[in-house]
């Protein structure tokens, strides 16, 4: 879908560079720099307008957080709910998830979530599906040995390719509901996207993957 355009929002990205990082490239294998603490770093992947981010970050101050969204628009409501936050431990991105490689080496990242990515339903648009075989190898580069991949989407397509994908590729599936909101599961942080979807009855899908 496509965003509405946010007048000033990338000045106003820049005038924040201790929320949005604004040269990632130079923190390449050293991403503690970026950070008052040195502690293992999650990202994720399309983090809209940073509720889940944001929230994850209040609830593990043991962990640095980076949310990465290419949407300008989208990334500077993401930083409007960070400075309110005001937290340490949680920057941003604006940058495109296939170009990881350039601003995080191998072992940089413990954990990558993914939630409520574009389902791009359509055969032609498989490759830009963020659980696509070739954004698995860019996540197998940056990642720890045994790094985790979290998923979450309210689209059964999607889920069902993802999990054929994640499966192909060979990595462990720790962890899966059908129903999210419906299971057992403890310690969920909601998006926006699921909590609009999930009030309209939306089954929420959720998975854990590994790598080996």
């Amino acid at each position: 879908m496509r965003q509405r355009n946010k007048p000033g929002a990338r000045d106003r990205l820049q005038q924040y560079p201790q929320y949005v990082i604004q040269t990632p490239e130079e923190y390449k294998g050293q991403w503690n720099q970026a950070f008052p603490a040195n502690q293992p770093l999650h990202i994720e992947i399309g983090t809209g307008k940073g509720r889940f981010i944001t929230q994850m970050a209040k609830q593990n101050p043991h962990i640095n957080y980076i949310g990465i969204e290419l949407s300008i628009s989208v990334i500077a409501s993401a930083l409007d709910r960070l400075i309110d936050a005001d937290l340490p431990n949680v920057k941003l991105m604006n940058v495109n998830a296939m170009d990881l490689r350039n601003y995080f080496e191998k072992g940089d990242v413990e954990r990558i979530y993914l939630n409520f990515s574009d389902p791009w339903p359509k055969k032609r648009h498989e490759k830009r599906r963020l659980t696509f075989k070739a954004f698995l190898d860019v996540y197998k580069d940056i990642l720890v040995n045994q790094g985790e991949i979290h998923f979450k989407t309210d689209n059964q397509g999607l889920f069902e390719y993802s999990l054929k994908s994640f499966s192909e590729y060979g990595l462990l599936l720790n962890y899966v509901s059908l129903d999210l909101h419906n299971s057992d599961y403890e310690g969920n942080v909601m998006t926006e996207y699921e909590e609009k979807f999930s009030s309209k009855g939306n089954r929420i899908y959720r998975c854990e993957m590994q790598y080996k």
